[in-house]
């Protein structure tokens, strides 16, 4: 696909970035929308799962497609992709609880997992590095764009239309999408002399749902369990058997699904652990930033995305910004660096952030991610595709989304339980002072101040207002101090993640200070290779 014309690959460029941006803006729809339909079905405390599991299929999706596309192709998979994605949505819209969700989701994931896997590998069939560094950063460009409109329209049919529509708007583009790649996009022959490795991916595939399930269900609160219960550390046997399987398999076979030769190559090696902290520290504001904008400043969904949006807007134009800058010069590491730097600054300062907090001084700080973000996330797929040769393309595209997915996983298991710890200890303190007060109350009453204290009302404001105005007169001063109350636990639980979002960010900066500089190659340095490779030897 490297020799097609170029009017040929922006052609399929063009149709690869529409199924990109289906499945882009189908998630970023619903992360302001999350926190109100969380509210309508109930389950705050499974609202991690929703977004867990999620995570979860697309990173088996992620890995196990990249080898078999390398095999038979992108064109079947990315078809495949939209067309359980565009099904897990619409069941998603019918969930009448928060398990249906959970289950309608992980259909969801694994779609998307298929497309991000495919998507990006082709560009790499397409282009070679230093080009592949400007249609990386426009690919990662949808993901801005997507998250400009996404939190409005969002935000606009939460707060003017049902819930389910968040989930169902978007799917007639996925029809398109489908189309424009089964016509479009060419078919390859499949390679000759591969085999599936289908012990490896067994192996695999338990490896990484027994190490999410250990971090996503570890913790406080309903469905959780403590770090040190047989449960979890029954998992994390698991994970290590799992892998000590996996290792021995994958040294045997002939085609392995993810081969450890790539783990020899230390820019493979830096770049993907660099990309499992960036996954991990991101979701700090991509999740709960949201979550303290609409339950601690008690802002409508549809503000909520209007907060959101500058930050999405900086991050497209930071990573366009990026993928010329790349483009232009061939060199990563000193924009890695610096993009990882200025997302911990920006995250670090959130947590200062409270409910007086100024809302400019809010978009300020998550511009400042923004920036950022935008500038680090094309990095580090384009230095593990840069490192390897044409043939493990796709297994090592595969393999730098299987570790940012891990990241995002894992950091959602671990911020979720230092939120969740950070709110019990704080709400076990305030219970404690209004319990006694609150005995006193007539039962309905003394019921409406138990549904006051509970930090899932605060992302619900037309039942926080119903609840207000059924309350008598004399006692809404109480009300809305206990109001108060529960907002500053609520904060204080969210900040406390950004700051450990933070540490783990500036973790990446330190392994990107030790990430190998390998100067991006171009198409006029594939042809002078070439033509070198052709000269006679007595030349």
């Amino acid at each position: 696909m490297i020799h097609l014309t170029e009017k040929k690959k922006i052609t399929i460029m063009i149709a690869i970035m529409v199924a990109m941006f289906f499945s882009a803006i189908n998630q970023t729809i619903i992360g302001v929308a999350m926190p109100r339909i969380i509210a309508k079905l109930g389950g705050m405390d499974y609202y991690t799962w929703a977004i867990t599991i999620y995570l979860l299929t697309t990173t088996v999706a992620t890995i196990l497609v990249g080898k078999l596309s390398d095999i038979y192709g992108r064109k079947p998979f990315i078809l495949a992709g939209i067309g359980l994605f565009t099904i897990g949505a619409f069941l998603s819209g019918l969930s009448t609880d928060i398990f249906q969700l959970i289950a309608y989701r992980s259909i969801t994931g694994f779609g998307a997992g298929v497309i991000m896997s495919t998507a990006f590998t082709a560009i790499g069939d397409l282009y070679l590095p230093r080009e592949r560094a400007r249609w990386t950063g426009l690919m990662s460009g949808i993901f801005g764009i997507s998250s400009v409109l996404g939190p409005l329209v969002g935000g606009y049919v939460v707060d003017h239309l049902d819930w389910h529509w968040v989930f169902w708007i978007f799917l007639p583009l996925g029809i398109i999408a489908f189309i424009m790649i089964a016509v479009l996009f060419p078919k390859v022959p499949r390679r000759e002399g591969e085999t599936i490795d289908y012990l490896g991916s067994f192996f695999l595939t338990v490896t990484i749902v027994a190490l999410l399930l250990a971090f996503s269900l570890a913790g406080e609160g309903p469905g959780k369990y403590a770090w040190t219960s047989w449960e979890i550390l029954g998992l994390f046997g698991l994970t290590i058997i799992g892998l000590a399987a996996f290792i021995v398999t994958e040294s045997k076979v002939k085609s392995p699904v993810l081969p450890l030769s790539l783990f020899k190559n230390d820019i493979v090696t830096m770049s993907n652990m660099a990309g499992f902290l960036l996954g991990a520290g991101m979701m700090g504001v991509m999740i709960y930033a949201p979550f303290f904008i609409q339950g601690v400043k008690g802002i409508s969904p549809s503000g909520s995305g209007y907060i959101m949006m500058p930050m999405s807007i900086v991050m497209v134009l930071a990573t366009a910004f990026a993928g010329q800058l790349m483009t232009k010069t061939g060199k990563y590491k000193g924009l890695a660096i610096a993009g990882l730097l200025t997302t911990a600054i920006g995250i670090y300062l959130l947590h200062f952030i409270t409910i007086d907090t100024p809302i400019y001084l809010l978009i300020m700080y998550l511009c400042i991610v923004g920036i950022g973000l935008g500038a680090s996330m094309p990095v580090f797929s384009l230095t593990v595709q840069n490192a390897v040769p044409l043939k493990q393309l796709g297994v090592a595209s595969a393999s730098s989304q299987l570790f940012r997915s891990l990241g995002s996983t894992i950091g959602i298991g671990i911020l979720g339980t230092i939120m969740s710890s950070r709110m019990t200890s704080r709400l076990t303190e305030m219970y404690a002072g209004q319990s006694a007060g609150q005995s006193q109350l007539p039962p309905e009453q003394a019921k409406q101040f138990g549904e006051l204290m509970n930090p899932q009302v605060l992302l619900d404001q037309p039942k926080l207002e119903q609840i207000q105005k059924q309350l008598p007169a004399e006692l809404l001063p109480y009300a809305e101090k206990m109001i108060a109350s529960v907002r500053e636990v609520f904060s204080d639980a969210l900040t406390s993640t950004f700051f450990a979002s933070a540490i783990i960010m500036l973790a990446a900066v330190v392994i990107a200070l030790f990430l190998r500089a390998v100067p991006l190659v171009s198409e006029k340095d594939h042809h002078h290779q070439l033509q070198k490779s052709e000269k006679p030897s007595g030349a």
